[in-house]
């Protein structure tokens, strides 16, 4: 199937009321026209971060709801589900299988055993320093098997998310399989979570190697596409490697953006974000917020090293109800590529910056996707963070009904409201992109298509705006009014 270019609303499944019943009921009566693709993070069983760690991909957790509402939702947006393809839970059938009967266990080769992997079964100091690594710890877990016996198995994140080996025929037949299952359920494209991590080899830094990473690709690739289903790799790192995907045609996320557009609100300076617009991936997601935090690495080489440090202390100096310490051990963010914070308190809540950092979003080449603490415009929750002192829950409230329907009659999500319906019907985002410095603080983005043309110009300073678009029944410029 070919996606629509609409925004694509990401949630999970108990963020936008408490479960999928209550989620349909916002998207059918708030959202028609608002958002036309619909990501619902992990919804399957789960022994760990939020989701992220499954432990069965065939279920849907029953505090959420059932498959028969997901395949429902699917009906009616473009829908994207989560498979993680480096790892499964500790608590998985497959896992618990293995540690039961070790070798005897046909799942004995779905996971990275260091006895197998490394010669002599333990890696050198040099092979540990050369290994990517995003937690302070090597990457295994000691795992006690029922006959008494203790191994070292591969895990890169938290202890309940067991690495897979992706080069064994277990594991493919259980790609092969899990993927083919979800795009029965109407998934219109599958995000490969942590997918650099999953190839691992003697030598490497065991991240994004290649070619390996090239062959598990187009594995998935060529499973999903006769079922007209998108893979979307999920990869945190130097925009290059965004750049070497989209070379070969494959969906790519825009992770630059939300701090290129945080510098250049910040400072007023367009030079960064409009380089960064002339070279970008044209078949892309762009993103300012996720349920991570706002990506740092992403953006190295974009901005100096210098401005980087800039723009994190812009953004403790200057969002609202942000510290430093929310990015520490101390709250358990371990993960020092990423700032947690709301994007509107990142902007220090500020209505007009906000409302313009979405309308360069949905001028950028790709397909938005909003993340709903940012469909509402949400200030950092601090109740939930200090509860439970977990950085990145910062940015991850939960809205119940009441609420959110609330928090819709705002006139900043009203106004947001209003830009992401025009970004959805006006025809001219498949057009020819153009962007171009007004002084050394404007921009002046523009897109056109047959009759229709639509252009946005702002002042990064003020962080004022205005939109025209060509109507081609009458023949007349308008411009868009944000009510």
């Amino acid at each position: 199937m070919t996606l629509r270019n609409e925004i694509m609303l990401i949630t999970y499944a108990d963020s936008l009321g408490r479960n999928l019943q209550e989620l349909k009921y916002i998207l059918n009566k708030h959202l028609r026209g608002v958002v036309g693709g619909l990501h619902i993070l992990p919804f399957y069983p789960s022994s760990a971060d939020r989701g992220f760690a499954p432990t069965d991909y065939r279920v849907v957790d029953p505090v959420f709801g059932t498959y028969e509402e997901i395949v429902e939702l699917g009906e009616d947006f473009d829908l994207m589900v989560d498979f993680m393809i480096n790892h499964l839970s500790r608590q998985s059938p497959q896992f618990q299988d293995f540690k039961q009967n070790k070798d005897q266990s046909p799942y004995r080769d779905m996971f990275i055993r260091y006895q197998d992997f490394w010669p002599g079964g333990e890696p050198t100091a040099e092979d540990l320093g050369r290994i990517y690594q995003r937690k302070p710890r090597p990457p295994y877990v000691e795992v006690a098997f029922a006959d008494g016996s203790t191994e070292k198995i591969w895990c890169t994140f938290d202890e309940e998310q067991i690495d897979l080996d992706v080069n064994s025929q277990v594991t493919r037949d259980f790609i092969r399989d899990s993927l083919l299952f979800l795009a029965e359920k109407r998934a219109a494209i599958v995000r490969l979570d942590a997918f650099a991590y999953a190839t691992k080899k003697l030598g490497t830094n065991c991240f994004f190697v290649e070619p390996e990473v090239w062959e598990l690709l187009e594995f998935t690739r060529d499973v999903l596409a006769p079922q007209g289903v998108e893979i979307l790799p999920e990869i945190h790192e130097h925009y290059t490697i965004q750049l070497k995907l989209a070379e070969r045609g494959y969906w790519v996320y825009d992770f630059a953006l939300p701090m290129l557009l945080l510098y250049s609100l910040y400072t007023g300076r367009n030079e960064r974000l409009l380089n960064w617009l002339r070279i970008c991936p044209r078949k892309q997601f762009t993103t300012l917020d996720t349920h991570d935090g706002i990506g740092v690495v992403d953006v190295h080489d974009l901005l100096t090293s210098q401005e980087i440090e800039e723009t994190k202390a812009y953004l403790f100096s200057r969002g609202a109800n942000v510290k430093p310490i929310y990015n520490t051990t101390a709250y358990n963010n371990l993960d020092v590529y990423q700032l947690n914070c709301t994007y509107y308190s990142a902007l220090g809540n500020n209505d007009a910056a906000y409302l313009l950092a979405r309308a360069i979003q949905f001028f950028t080449p790709g397909i938005p996707q909003v993340y709903y603490v940012g469909l509402l415009a949400g200030e950092n929750d601090l109740e939930l963070l200090e509860k439970t002192k977990v950085g990145r829950n910062i940015n991850r409230h939960y809205y119940s009904l009441e609420e959110a329907e609330a928090e819709m009659e705002r006139p900043v999500v009203k106004k947001l409201f209003e830009l992401m319906r025009f970004r959805n019907s006006y025809p001219v985002f498949d057009g020819e992109f153009s962007a171009e410095a007004l002084g050394e603080q404007g921009l002046r983005l523009t897109w056109q298509t047959g009759d229709h043309r639509a252009v946005l110009e702002c002042d990064l300073k003020t962080h004022s705006f205005a939109i025209s678009y060509h109507d081609p029944e009458t023949g007349q410029n308008r411009a868009l009014a944000l009510e």
